[in-house]
């Protein structure tokens, strides 16, 4: 008993000189002198001396651990391998953590960090295999930023999984990958099938239902059903979602049964879900509501739009997914009509305004003061049934002065409406509304046009920074679009961009040293392009005479905001010892 509370006396006594040791060192030994600091002695090393002693007691204080079961082998990784130039680069990218976020003046070098993302989408598009030492590196560049996580993963492969499992640090990976990596079973098992989604992980059977939803949709709105009555109300949610892949006229009667749910969430994802049906009953019922509030007003010397919003949120509005209570500083009738607009087909406004095309009824006026309301429920339907024809309508000439803002349609509803137009005609759209309004209001436009730019486009941004320059102000108040057109512009384009890189005579009344921190952040850019067609080159398969397959590889990426970076940090605690990227006898 005596050598019990002996050893635990000792045990506590550790820990408090441990704790003292903290303490002093926080402070500071000009605060706080060492406890035992030994005469004569410089206090600072005298602290050191205490914490080596102490640290080696508290290891000589630790019981051994259990040996722990040997790690399974890392699964096989079928894909070629990256060239070997490609891999060098892709070290290189992972090394610079940096980003480019010190807020001060970024000099002429690229922001490599910000090119990880378009060189990850391109290894992709070609199918290579991660080298296994750049792992390590490469996941907690995805721990740290989560837009790199989908494509980074994707690059990983399965020893990403297999790694994740071996540090809590890394276990994004399994939260990120449906199912946790798991095999999924194939949809011509029905066993296999009916087994995993009935006694399966949530992860797991959300896996499940995105696989089956992608190839067989109706096998896995069948397994929905199956188990519908019992899931819990956020898993339905979930569940209802996945539906939006492949969504068709053949998921109405279990959407309108939705309908009745008892989660509010589920019926209005229902509702939406069906409205996106434009030969839906829920659509139809819509149709005749919205109808009933809008119509052609001919008493006046020329056509109008007439507004005559609900007077009530009745139950079977609510039922559809009309929400009954508006949110704070909004009215009511003027909620409730934008969700009965939002939610008619668009369709049904050509008969009911006198057989007009869509640009010829958004060309009219409408009475008292109802056109922002109406035009932005427009917007929203066009968005989700995503129709092209009232995209064009509502967006309107680039070149229009309503287009540069304020309008009845905001650069924020322009963005979503662009999404529904192909490449080539968003570009096009965009490059018109900067050569017209110039670049102040266009960053969230350009976040929704294809990567790399098309070259109408490309030279419409160019142009515009080269009058910003000459207008003599500073180019970090065009920063965020300097960033984007790093990134996004086509690489062929450096060559045009030479002329740029002297320092301009500057106006009288030009900020001072306007034109050096030009020429800088243009030096940047044309560096930045080389170098984006430098990893293009390398990643270019290699022939089989041993030289690079001819024409190499655009850059790949499909919208400029994921390739702008802006990651979210996820947590920075204390980090745990990584394992090696290929411990022994686990390589393969």
């Amino acid at each position: 008993m005596n050598g019990t509370t002996s050893t635990a006396g000792a045990a506590a006594a550790a820990a408090s000189s441990w704790e003292d040791l903290v303490t002093t060192a926080l402070l500071g030994t000009d605060r706080r002198p060492p406890a035992n600091g030994g005469s004569g002695r410089q206090a600072p090393l005298a602290l050191l001396d205490e914490a080596a002693v102490a640290t080696v007691r508290r290891r000589a204080g630790l019981r051994p651990a259990r040996v722990a079961r040997r790690p399974e082998r890392a699964p096989e990784d079928p894909r070629p391998v990256l060239p070997a130039a490609a891999a060098r680069r892709l070290a290189t990218l992972l090394a610079d953590r940096s980003g480019g976020g010190t807020g001060g003046r970024r000099g002429s070098s690229p922001d490599l960090m910000e090119l990880l993302p378009q060189w990850l989408a391109a290894a992709n598009a070609h199918g290579y295999a991660a080298p296994p030492q750049a792992l390590p590196a490469l996941l907690d560049a995805a721990r740290g930023r989560t837009d790199l996580r989908p494509a980074a993963l994707e690059f990983a492969g399965p020893r990403a999984l297999w790694l994740a499992r071996l540090n809590a640090d890394w276990r994004f990976a399994l939260r990120a990958t449906p199912g946790g990596g798991a095999a999924l079973p194939d949809p011509g098992d029905a066993e296999a099938v009916l087994r995993l989604w009935q006694e399966g992980l949530f992860a797991e059977r959300v896996a499940l239902l995105g696989a089956l939803r992608a190839g067989t949709p109706e096998l896995a709105r069948e397994l929905l059903a199956s188990t519908w009555s019992t899931e819990r109300a956020e898993d339905r949610l979930m569940f209802l979602d996945s539906l939006r892949t492949g969504l068709s006229a053949a998921d109405e009667a279990f959407l309108e049964q939705a309908l009745a749910d008892r989660s509010r969430n589920v019926r209005a994802t229902a509702a939406e879900l069906l409205s996106a049906l434009p030969a839906s009953a829920l659509a139809a019922r819509m149709a005749v509501r919205a109808a009933a509030c809008v119509a052609l007003d001919r008493t006046g010397d020329a056509p109008a739009i007439a507004v005559e919003a609900p007077l009530e949120c009745d139950s079977g509005m609510e039922r559809d997914g009309v929400a009954a209570t508006p949110p704070a500083g909004r009215g009511e009738r003027s909620w409730w009509l934008g969700q009965l607009v939002e939610a008619a087909p668009l369709g049904v406004w050509r008969d009911r305004l006198g057989g007009r095309t869509a640009r010829e009824i958004v060309a009219l006026p409408v009475t008292d003061g109802w056109q922002g309301e109406l035009h932005a429920a427009w917007c929203r339907a066009a968005v989700r049934q995503r129709d092209a024809e009232w995209s064009r309508a509502l967006l309107g000439s680039p070149s229009a002065p309503e287009a540069g803002g304020p309008g009845a349609v905001s650069l924020a509803e322009r963005a979503k409406l662009l999404a529904a137009l192909e490449p080539a005609e968003r570009a096009a759209w965009v490059a018109g509304f900067i050569a017209t309004h110039g670049l102040s209001e266009a960053f969230q436009l350009l976040g929704v046009c294809a990567v790399p730019w098309a070259a109408p486009l490309g030279r419409a941004v160019v142009d515009a920074l080269n009058i910003a320059r000459d207008a003599g102000s500073y180019p970090w108040s065009f920063s965020g679009v300097m960033g984007l057109t790093e990134r996004c512009l086509e690489p062929a384009e450096a060559g045009r961009l030479e002329a740029l890189l002297a320092i301009p005579d500057e106006r009288e009344d030009a900020a001072p040293g306007a034109g050096g921190y030009w020429a800088e952040a243009f030096q940047r850019l044309v560096t930045t392009l080389r170098l984006r067609a430098e990893m293009a080159r390398e990643l270019a398969p290699v022939s089989p005479s041993g030289g690079a397959a001819r024409g190499g590889v655009r850059e790949h990426g499909s919208q400029a905001g994921r390739e702008s970076g802006g990651g979210v940090p996820e947590d920075t605690g204390p980090r745990s010892p990584q394992p090696p990227a290929q411990p022994p006898d686990a390589a393969g």
